[in-house]
């Protein structure tokens, strides 16, 4: 268990569309409290099945889960090393777009009726921005993971950009991956409910409301981006070594897995 102050709280500009978690940066570690369930837990296991796939591990943030004391309360939560260099900035698309057009990305985007219109657009006005190469390749990564571990939390302001010193840019690490896997257990996903449900009704929030059309634009226009290699072993392995949730919400997360690992078997 880690002790938090007050002096090291982040006051976060943005909110997520599911709520603003306590965050706090102590050294050079970043700490996030769950807010509406399990938030933590799905920040370790998405990481931690990262590691079986074709992604270089430079470009997704690795997440162990830990028990936060804070004040009077205790939380569950998660940590993660702060990734950003000396000098550098992390810059979110809806940013990035209000800074050099002065308006919306979401407004801009939800002009074109089509997704794939959408997902060009997108990428197109983002490497012009930045002069980065390949973006398109870098969205049907994130829109693959997004798929598979059913983050529904893929918003313009959890796309990011990151500028260097000298005024150049690059590619952000994935990051905040809290929402996936039904985390939500407060408002949308209570463990009461019928997971199969949860799983039918659970919706992107990136380009469309539906993954698996999100998902097949992004491959159509730029390819297939990931392979997978973990198995349903390896899961529970992750699973056993972490410390602090209880066994209900595992199995919760196994069989949630199980079920995206047959539906999506073409990425193994």
């Amino acid at each position: 268990m880690v002790q938090l102050f007050e002096v090291e709280k982040f006051e976060e500009g943005r909110q997520s569309s599911k709520g603003n978690q306590l965050k706090w940066k102590s050294g050079h570690r970043w700490y996030k409290a769950d807010y509406a369930g399990y938030e933590g837990l799905a920040e370790y296991v998405t990481s931690r099945l990262m590691v079986f796939s074709t992604l270089d591990k430079r470009s997704y943030i690795a997440y162990d889960t830990e028990e936060i004391q804070y004040r009077d309360t205790k939380y569950r939560g998660c940590v993660s090393d702060d990734f950003l260099p000396q000098g550098w900035q992390m810059i979110t698309l809806e940013r990035l777009f209000h800074s050099f057009r002065g308006e919306s990305l979401y407004r801009q985007i939800y002009q074109f009726a089509e997704t794939e219109d959408r997902l060009r657009f997108l990428v197109e006005e983002t490497q012009r921005m930045t002069g980065l190469r390949d973006f398109g390749v870098y969205v049907s990564r994130l829109l693959t993971l997004d798929a598979l571990f059913l983050n529904e939390d893929r918003h313009m302001h959890n796309i990011a950009v990151l500028l260097d010193e000298m005024g150049n840019f690059h590619e952000c690490p994935v990051f905040d991956n809290g929402a996936a896997l039904l985390s939500d257990t407060t408002m949308d996903y209570p463990p009461s409910a019928d997971v199969d449900s949860c799983m039918k009704r659970v919706r992107a929030k990136t380009l469309c409301p539906d993954f698996d059309e999100q998902l097949d634009t992004a491959e159509k226009l730029y390819g297939k981006q990931i392979r997978f290699s973990f198995e349903k072993n390896d899961l529970k392995r992750i699973l056993s070594e972490e410390a602090y949730y209880p066994e209900e919400m595992k199995e919760r997360v196994i069989y949630i897995l199980t079920m995206q690992m047959r539906k999506y078997r073409y990425l193994w």
